[in-house]
């Protein structure tokens, strides 16, 4: 997936460029990404064979008078067209509470855009960089740009973008995906293809701000109450990110913690009718009784951090089990990391 919303960048990107096409001239005025017209889709593979198709809904981008062009994708708009496979891609896969949003960047010059105004479309390579989960990378793309009208660019792929998930820290989070969708295999990279419309800034209209995304603003979900089936699912997904720390054999939270928590928060209060037990759990070092109290301890510190946000206690069971509950071998340093762990489980 992540491979997949590279590509769409980059096409995004693209598409900033290639309203410049129309001629030199082009760049004297700015020109703004349609987001209600255009698409961006990537497809990634599963078990080998199955092939999904998803998208993002929401993104914008301009393209400057000095041919420096931005596009941005806010990562909490995924769309899978299934709820909960939505929430899986932006809290285990994206990790949208810490990186919302994919950058594009790409400079546009008027070698790149002669041409066009006579031949109405044209195909060409377009190189960029790519911001995407804390990493930044340069690519390269092929875009095919039609001229429909004088204020109005047509930007779509040539051909399907390739991206590795490893080039942006993202195979671990390909990991959690296959552990969390019940052991599937997920091939590690995806294609993105995309279709832009730009159109050109007229004279008195405002510039467009391309504010930086917000965590959860985009996330395509219904307003209000979640029903219990979408309470439970987010609390085992959110149990699967790994992003609650601690120091080592301590119950003190670091504030890297803060951003899932928050997440978390607003989760809970969608779901007002349900008591959830925060669990506490350890790997196997250590003797059981240490292990008992630091998974108690961690827990509490959890369920106060909530309380804190305004969740009222009597919501909250806190339960350590010590090492008593393992999900992975405790003999490799990657298993006894996944050992160390708070889960959220709905227990009404």
């Amino acid at each position: 997936m992540l491979n997949t919303w590279k590509t769409i960048v980059p096409g995004a990107l693209c598409a900033l460029w290639l309203p410049a096409a129309a001629s030199s001239q082009v760049l004297e005025n700015p020109w703004d990404l349609d987001g209600e017209t255009s698409n961006i889709r990537f497809q990634s593979v599963k078990n080998q064979t199955v092939v999904e198709s998803s998208s993002f809904a929401t993104f914008s981008g301009t393209l400057g008078t000095d041919g420096a062009a931005e596009v941005r994708v806010a990562l909490d708009s995924v769309d899978t067209k299934i709820d909960l496979r939505n929430v899986r891609m932006r809290f285990l896969f994206f990790e949208t509470f810490k990186y919302p949003e994919a950058v594009v960047r790409l400079n546009v010059t008027p070698e790149m855009l002669d041409g066009l105004a006579e031949t109405r479309r044209k195909s060409f390579e377009l190189p960029f960089t790519l911001d995407l989960h804390g990493q930044t990378k340069e690519m390269m793309t092929e875009v095919a740009v039609t001229l429909l009208t004088d204020d109005l660019v047509s930007i779509a792929s040539a051909a399907p973008i390739s991206i590795a998930v490893a080039d942006f820290d993202l195979t671990e989070n390909i990991g959690k995906l296959e552990e969390a969708a019940g052991g599937i295999s997920i091939i590690p990279s995806a294609t993105v293809t995309f279709d832009f419309l730009f159109n050109a800034r007229q004279e008195g209209e405002e510039a467009v701000v391309l504010a930086a995304a917000v965590p959860g603003a985009a996330a395509l979900e219904a307003e209000g109450d979640f029903s219990r089936e979408a309470c439970v699912g987010r609390f085992e997904i959110l149990s699967r990110t790994g992003n609650i720390y601690f120091n080592t054999g301590s119950a003190r939270l670091s504030q890297q913690s803060d951003a899932l928590l928050s997440s978390l928060v607003d989760i809970v209060q969608r779901c007002p009718d349900l008591a959830i037990e925060v669990q506490g759990h350890t790997d196997a070092v250590g003797s059981d009784a240490a292990n008992q109290r630091l998974s108690e301890a961690r827990a509490n510190s959890v369920a106060r951090w909530l309380g804190d946000q305004g969740i009222a206690a009597d919501r909250l069971l806190v339960t350590g089990y010590g090492e008593a509950r393992p999900v992975a071998d405790n003999e490799t340093a990657d298993g006894r990391a996944k050992n160390r762990r708070i889960e959220f489980v709905v227990i009404n």
